[in-house]
């Protein structure tokens, strides 16, 4: 008698009746018909296909009650909104879109907050991503109180027990500062603020590169990722009449405004004073000029992410990955 003629003795099939007539462990049904990766395509297919033979309906309320899971994971965005750094940007929507195709292909739906601590549906979650380090990696240690399954998308930080996915930021600052080079460029100067462990490495890999030609760059500390703040910090240095000929912005947001201020001063962009921005909004091509920046692969490392935290969840390892950065010449 064939695996498939068996049948349960008396009432509905359970999921152990068709882990039976599959062939398979009950682990590997409830698997199957989430959809999780963790189980390859061919035995996906016949599993469900057995399913539906048998009218079997999985009953998602039991099966999360008896592995005590809830079958979601939080996403939490470490920003403050505002209306220069909205939730619509593309950091942190292209990530979010990366995580929610992976988490809802594996059977997981999403969690998403920017309120932490005071979302008890967050906390009840099976694991957590965190968009966002925080100054000096405060929301780290913050969520990691929660102990619970956490990958963090930034740069590798002090606390070397977290999971984190990101992409070369000391490469991209390294690659800006090597086109500043080229460009003959000898009063270089950094916008952003590097208690931030993502902007912290990109002002580290740009001076580590202009430092092997003795340059050293003049650092302007900004509390503030917005088009006004790159304005006005750009505004009062040439006011003070301070002296650069390019500027490495430690987002595109700052180098907007940075541009914006540098042409309202009668200063050519990129002749008078070169600019090279971070992240490659989608924006920064349509801008005016066209900004220089480096690119990060926002969707390839949202799907990481959410891969990660379900290899976390299942109990599986997990390592922190590092993707590439591209420097993008336009006409800044």
């Amino acid at each position: 008698m064939s695996k498939r003629s068996i049948q349960p003795s008396g009432g509905n099939l359970t999921m152990a009746d068709l882990a039976r007539i599959a062939g398979v462990s009950k682990i590997t049904v409830s698997r199957a018909l989430s959809d999780s990766p963790l189980v390859n395509e061919k035995t996906r297919e016949r599993v469900r296909e057995i399913a539906r033979q048998h009218g079997y309906k999985l009953n998602v309320s039991a099966r999360n009650l008896r592995l005590r899971r809830s079958q979601t994971v939080a996403v939490i965005v470490e920003m403050k909104p505002s209306a220069d750094r909205a939730m619509w940007h593309p950091y942190p929507l292209i990530l979010l879109g990366g995580i929610s195709q992976e988490l809802t292909s594996a059977g997981y739906s999403v969690v998403l907050t920017t309120r932490g601590s005071k979302a008890p549906a967050a906390q009840a979650a099976d694991g957590m991503i965190l968009l966002g380090q925080g100054a000096r990696e405060d929301a780290v240690h913050q969520f990691d109180r929660w102990h619970m399954p956490m990958v963090v998308w930034g740069a590798p930080g002090e606390n070397e027990a977290h999971i984190t996915v990101g992409s070369d930021n000391r490469r991209g600052g390294a690659a800006a500062a090597e086109r500043f080079l080229a460009m003959r460029r000898h009063r270089p100067l950094f916008l952003g603020n590097p208690d931030y462990p993502e902007l912290r490495e990109r002002l580290a890999g740009f001076s580590d590169a202009l430092g092997r030609h003795g340059i050293e760059p003049q650092v302007l500390v900004l509390g503030a990722f917005s088009p006004d703040a790159g304005y006005e910090a750009v505004r009062k240095l040439l006011s003070k009449r301070v002296r650069f000929d390019a500027i490495f912005a430690g987002s595109d947001l700052l180098a907007m405004g940075a541009v914006r201020a540098l042409i309202e001063a009668g200063r050519r962009v990129p002749e008078d004073v070169s600019v090279i921005g971070y992240d490659d909004v989608p924006m920064a091509a349509q801008f005016i000029p066209p900004l220089s920046t480096v690119s990060q692969n926002w969707q390839e490392g949202g799907e990481l992410l959410a891969r990660k935290v379900l290899a976390l969840i299942e109990g599986q390892p997990a390592q922190s990955e590092m993707l590439p950065s591209t420097l993008v010449v336009r006409a800044t």
